[in-house]
């Protein structure tokens, strides 16, 4: 049985998906980390009964912050991170206490867009083909080696709300999926 924390920032809609998903596995979501006090993933947290702790980064260095991000995951023994619209970048503290193990979900077809507003660059691109990035987080911005990439055809005529939907159809789907064999690739070389 392998262990998960989840990093999130907001709405926490990736987050669910991949919690509600693990729960049909031998696999545990240990906790929720969130930087936002007000974020809906907390709530979502509670009514999933799986801890919820908010690390704040104001006022504070990021190595600070992340400093206490590791005093609560430790007692977790955490074998994989999944970034779920967590809206910071890591430091090398962090990544390198878990290096190939922290992953991140990204609206856009990395290398293009990225950053905070992939969906909206994808939408204004006109591009023909959109889609999302599994990855896992290296030192840079969306750089780092691609897991699996999922994509649609834009028909042309599509509204922002309609793109950025059918993008979160895409996370849902695919993020809980990867991260599962993720977690059972952990198990196994831990047997």
């Amino acid at each position: 049985m392998a262990r998960l924390a989840v990093f999130a920032s907001g709405n926490g809609s990736n987050f669910q998906a991949i919690a509600e998903a693990v729960r049909r596995t031998s696999h545990s979501v240990r906790c929720l980390i969130c930087d936002r006090a007000g974020a809906f993933a907390l709530e979502r947290a509670r009514a999933l009964g799986i801890p919820a702790h908010v690390v704040s980064y104001s006022g504070r260095s990021r190595e600070e912050s992340e400093g206490e991000i590791l005093d609560v995951i430790e007692p977790y023994a955490i074998d994989l991170i999944a970034l779920a619209g967590f809206m910071r970048l890591l430091t090398p503290r962090l990544i390198d206490r878990y290096p190939e193990r922290i992953i991140n979900i990204h609206p856009a077809l990395l290398p293009k867009y990225p950053g905070t507003r992939a969906i909206a660059e994808s939408y204004d691109s006109r591009d023909t083909e959109l889609g999302i990035t599994i990855h896992r987080v290296d030192y840079g911005m969306d750089t780092g080696p691609t897991i699996v990439q999922e994509s649609f055809r834009r028909v042309g005529n599509e509204t922002m709300e309609e793109i950025e939907r059918h993008i979160h159809n895409l996370e849902h789907a695919t993020y809980p999926r990867i991260v599962i064999q993720l977690l059972d690739s952990i198990d196994h070389r831990s047997r």
